[in-house]
């Protein structure tokens, strides 16, 4: 293979490929709150816009969602107005008037990731459907599907976050922590979490007993 570094040339290629994918999110624009940012946890949202900080990705399988918005297949971005704020979502997919999302998986799970079912129902509020799937994706290719007739209340939590999220953007404050099993891959990890320790110089005669007199 010579001294060539594959896998830092596949992990540079994920990047690139990622960085186009992106929703594209105008930080300076809040009164259009994008619907990746809500079902996500806030403050990770928030230092998105206002002090960003690049995501590493793991490989290709977590790109599948982001390519699939991007060739539009049956789904075009569509805004939601709530007062004055849009609230803006794309689904994946469209098929036989349903909403299809489709989300990398590690392992088989049992039950759909609660962000993956907040937004799936959203675009059924927001494409005004009914029905929608999630479809796993592990890498060894099993697909897992799980169904979802939509669901008021839980748009209504959306909506409530988006005013949040709104709310405290304009007032530039930092929203509350929401500790979930995210944080741990979150690249804001140590703005959360990690704490300077208190520390006091102590000098070696001090150390070893020997102290002034």
């Amino acid at each position: 293979m010579g001294d060539r570094d594959f896998r830092s040339m596949v992990k540079n290629a994920v990047d690139t490929i990622g960085r186009e994918l992106e929703v594209e999110i105008d930080a300076k624009n809040i009164k259009t709150i994008h619907l990746k940012e809500v079902v996500q946890c806030l403050r990770r949202s928030y230092y998105d816009r206002i002090d960003p900080k690049e995501v590493e990705r793991r490989g290709f399988n977590d790109l599948l969602s982001g390519l699939l918005r991007k060739l539009h297949y049956g789904s075009d971005p569509k805004e939601f107005s709530i007062d004055e704020i849009k609230l803006r979502g794309q689904a994946d997919m469209i098929v036989d008037d349903s909403i299809v999302l489709f989300r990398p998986s590690k392992t088989v799970i049992e039950a759909p990731v609660a962000n993956d079912l907040l937004y799936l129902n959203a675009c059924m509020w927001i494409y005004d459907k009914t029905d929608g799937i999630i479809v796993y994706i592990t890498g060894d290719r099993e697909e897992i599907m799980f169904s979802l007739t939509r669901d008021k209340k839980m748009f209504e939590e959306i909506i409530r976050r988006v005013r949040v999220l709104n709310d405290l953007l304009k007032e530039q404050k930092t929203p509350i922590l929401e500790p979930s099993n995210d944080c741990a891959e979150c690249q804001y990890y140590q703005r959360c979490f990690t704490t300077k320790k208190n520390t006091k110089q102590v000098s070696l005669a001090e150390m070893i007993g020997l102290g002034k007199d």
